[in-house]
């Protein structure tokens, strides 16, 4: 039992769930605070489950395609398809179920929700990830589903949601931050990834174009990011933090420009790990506050 547990999360690729299911249950949270409505946690708990569910299923799809080419990588080779600790049928029939059970869950909430999260399947798994070994253009068709957990999250808040600012720019930011946390990751695994044939640096390789496309990325974010201060619906906290976190992430960014180095790549994914939960909490904080 112990090493079906430990397999099913490498199938579900825990981290990363844990991640897309924080940012849409932080944005449910947006969405009731930005309407002024009494949360429902009951909702919010259908939410995380669902949304758990289904983007489980989607990262299991993601490794049944990739289950020849996560042999050839080091990072990989331990997942439950490729060292034979699962069959393909296994793990088809448990993505089957959860994306079948987590898009039921969902509709639950609201018909909208439910569709947005079997979009969000079919971009990653069925999309995305044939398109990693074709063409760099692959990390920009990936931060369409990659940024749906805020719409699907905060459009859970409603019976009837009804789209406005907030659930657009919640997408943008996410969206945009997706650029520089892909590149960040596919920098420091370069070497690993080219035993696959993924070409996911903007460039395909390791160059000064790549960083300089990456630092561009991050100063792009800082605009974006400062949407809800200047639309009025965030206030001064959220901008503050948001421009201090993202200046800091542009230094990073500038630093592997510099140095062109693995440790600096490292930097800016970690940078990226931490950037986007904050300015999410920040955001919940300044809707709490007002």
């Amino acid at each position: 039992m112990r090493k079906f547990i430990s397999d099913f999360k490498k199938l579900i690729k825990l981290r990363l769930t844990s991640l897309v299911v924080f940012s849409a249950s932080v944005s449910f949270l947006i969405g009731c605070k930005a309407q002024q409505l009494d949360i429902n946690w009951k909702n919010w708990l259908i939410l995380t489950i669902g949304g758990f569910l289904v983007t489980g299923a989607a990262n299991g799809f993601n490794e049944i395609i990739e289950k020849d080419l996560d042999k050839l990588m080091k990072r990989t080779m331990d997942r439950p398809l490729p060292s034979g600790h699962m069959t393909t049928g296994q793990a088809l029939v448990l993505s089957l179920f959860m994306g079948l059970i987590g898009t039921l869950i969902l509709v639950r909430l609201n018909f909208l929700t439910g569709v947005l999260s079997v979009f969000s399947i079919f971009l990653y798994a069925f999309l995305y990830t044939p398109m990693k070994r074709k063409s760099p253009i692959a990390v920009f068709v990936g931060a369409f589903p990659g940024a749906l957990p805020p719409l699907i999250g905060y459009f859970a808040a409603f019976d009837r949601p009804e789209i406005s600012w907030i659930p657009i720019i919640l997408f943008l930011i996410q969206f945009v931050w997706q650029f520089p946390h892909f590149w960040g990751i596919a920098w420091v695994l370069d070497d690993d990834y080219k035993k696959a044939g993924f070409r996911l640096l903007p460039t395909t390789k390791r160059d000064r174009t790549s960083a300089v496309v990456t630092f561009i990325s991050t100063l792009i974010l800082i605009p974006v990011s400062l949407l809800p201060t200047i639309m009025g619906f965030g206030g001064y906290v959220i901008g503050g933090v948001s421009l201090i976190l993202g200046l800091i992430f542009c230094w990073f960014a500038l630093e592997l420009v510099r140095k062109l180095d693995i440790p600096s790549a490292r930097k800016v994914m970690f940078g990226s790990f931490f950037y986007l939960p904050l300015v999410q909490l920040t955001l919940l904080f300044d809707f709490i506050v007002k």
